[in-house]
């Protein structure tokens, strides 16, 4: 079976090899955002004679052909997601790292209508939201 990140490698005519298919098939199926080590700690419970350069080369490549979106959410880490065919923002909980993904068409209602009053048209844009999880009884509105 091939994953969705090798077919679009393969549509753009990359070569596959097994340890790019290996790579491409852990990014597919990560449900979370993984940084390069987390890739490789995948990569090799599958296929062990791959490599972190290799797993560094392959994101690299993947990157620069816009089939993966690089994030730093400022833990230092860069951090890796395929990339949407729609457009979602990020929540991070700063505690835990954990990413939400979500999207809201006032938010970006919101972000056209202040390009517009400074004489912009929005061509694109990146949110990402860091929060820490509410605990009983605190307020919401509250820095």
């Amino acid at each position: 079976m091939v994953s969705r990140i090798e077919q679009r490698c393969i549509d753009k005519g990359m070569k596959m090899t097994d340890q790019r298919r290996v790579i491409a098939r852990v990014l597919s199926e990560a449900d979370d955002h993984p940084d390069v080590e987390e890739v490789y700690r995948r990569s090799t419970a599958i296929d062990p004679r791959i490599s972190i350069a290799t797993v560094y080369r392959t994101v690299r490549l993947f990157e620069e052909a816009n089939i993966l979106e690089r994030h730093d959410f400022g833990d230092g880490r860069a951090r890796y997601e395929e990339s949407p065919n729609e457009h979602h923002d990020h929540l991070i909980d700063v505690q835990s790292g954990r990413v939400i993904e979500f999207t809201s068409s006032e938010i970006e209602a919101l972000q056209r209508e202040i390009a517009r009053r400074f004489g912009y048209r929005l061509v694109g844009h990146r949110l990402e939201l860091y929060g820490v999880p509410l605990t009983s009884g605190d307020d919401p509105d509250q820095k």
